[in-house]
């Protein structure tokens, strides 16, 4: 059965505080909050709707730069979730498959607990099904009731709650799974008669059990999958319980984690067996780095770095969209940008590749072949090519095609005058 997704993203955020910058796109370890929930669905859904508001342009960029098979809905102006989805109900007009509404706030949902979902309203034969959870605390969130036989009877917020529903601890995770053909309708007879006078998307469980269509709710484990953010607060302690969860599932693999109090790592990052992760390591964006590989103390890989087997980037290094090829070393406090370094290749420290021209704000490519070895302290002004075998001097300003195996120097001769410190102290 074909499945489509609808995201909602047109909320303000009001809380975090930004005027620039909408929640969806704030960021966690390189990656925004609407990336994470696009990127959870995008390998089992055909097609994507964004439903677009506050900062309309910059979420509509952001989706149309990244992702195919997707579209943005703007609503405006904004009045709830039901009224929400309802915009996307002329582009379903004729769709006869499964919808799954999701928050695109929520960025540690994972993939296959969507999946799980989404089978077990298959394989109950609901017509929806809201996923919930359990929390021990669920002050502030809508209650799941159940009928006795178990199936969703409503959904009741904590101010509409009676003391016995606040007692349960069962709350509304706020992902729904239907079929589109059969609920399709609700959207156009949702009511705003409550106080904030919003169409709220889950007053279609109650149009569901009034049609006497199927309406269950789904379990969810782990909790901390349906954090939300709607302050800095919340994106710092999602940030925190994301990059726990990850480095867990490093060292599970085989990668060896020194402190984990101090490793920052994305999720969308591959790594190696028996590659050491040292102290002060922050690795964002989506990486490769191969086995037995040395990386840190304090190193900073920035995304789209492919660093291959028994390579060492040192202390103070930083990498950003660069390939590392086998045996080759990085040497401290150097940075390595728009680069591809060949095999065994020995960086020195505090080597550069100049790849940004602040005047044209282009970047160029640096290309250092196998087997070269670059003295500390070297500059490299991409575009530059160093062929296979040739060697840099230290200090050495390289600023054109460096022939295999040839040796570039660029300093001036060095002078010695003999006695100069003598002399000037005497004369003091």
């Amino acid at each position: 059965m074909d499945i489509k997704a609808v995201i909602l993203a047109a909320g303000k955020g009001t809380r975090m505080k930004s005027e620039t910058t909408p929640k969806v796109l704030h960021e966690i370890m390189g990656k925004t909050l609407l990336g994470y929930v696009m990127d959870n669905v995008k390998n089992f859904v055909s097609e994507q709707f964004v439903i677009v508001g506050h900062h309309a342009e910059a979420v509509e960029k952001f989706v149309q730069n990244n992702y195919e098979n997707s579209k943005t809905v703007l609503q405006s102006p904004q009045l709830g979730t039901g009224h929400a989805v309802s915009m996307v109900c002329p582009s379903l007009e004729n769709f006869d498959g499964l919808v799954l509404i999701l928050c695109g706030d929520t960025p540690l949902v994972r993939e296959e607990t969507l999946k799980a979902f989404v089978e077990y309203h298959k394989s109950s034969n609901s017509d929806l099904t809201v996923m919930s959870t359990i929390f021990d605390n669920p002050t502030n969130y809508g209650r799941i009731i159940r009928e006795d036989d178990n199936s969703l009877k409503c959904i009741v917020e904590e101010k509409d709650a009676t003391t016995e529903q606040k007692a349960v601890k069962e709350v509304n995770a706020g992902i729904y799974c239907l079929n589109w053909a059969k609920f399709k309708s609700s959207f156009g007879q949702l009511q705003s008669n409550n106080a904030q006078g919003e169409y709220y998307l889950t007053d279609i469980i109650s149009w569901g059990k009034a049609q006497g269509l199927s309406v269950n709710a789904y379990i969810l484990d782990n909790s901390d999958e349906i954090y939300g953010i709607n302050s800095r607060l919340n994106l710092a302690e999602a940030t925190k319980m994301m990059n726990r969860r990850n480095l867990e599932r490093y060292m599970v693999e085989g990668v060896t984690i020194v402190d984990p109090d101090s490793t920052w790592i994305s999720e969308d990052t591959e790594i190696g067996q028996d590659t050491i992760i040292y102290p002060a390591t922050y690795i964002e964006g989506k990486n490769k780095i191969g086995k037995n590989c040395k990386i840190g103390p304090c190193a900073h890989l920035r995304g789209g770095v492919e660093v291959c087997d028994n390579v060492k980037v040192g202390n103070f290094v930083e990498v950003k969209k660069a390939k590392i090829s086998s045996n080759t070393n990085v040497g401290h406090l150097s940075y390595i940008g728009d680069a591809e370094l060949g095999e065994n290749v020995n960086i020195g420290a505090g080597t550069i590749t100049a790849n940004y021209n602040p005047l044209t704000k282009t970047k160029s490519k640096t290309v250092i072949g196998d087997n070269v070895k670059i003295g500390s302290n070297s500059v490299l002004v991409a575009p530059v090519e160093l062929q296979e075998g040739a060697n840099v001097g230290a200090g050495g300003v390289i600023t054109k095609t460096v022939p295999a195996w040839a040796l570039a120097i660029t300093r001036s001769p060095l002078k010695v005058l003999e006695n100069w410190v003598k002399r000037q102290t005497s004369e003091k």
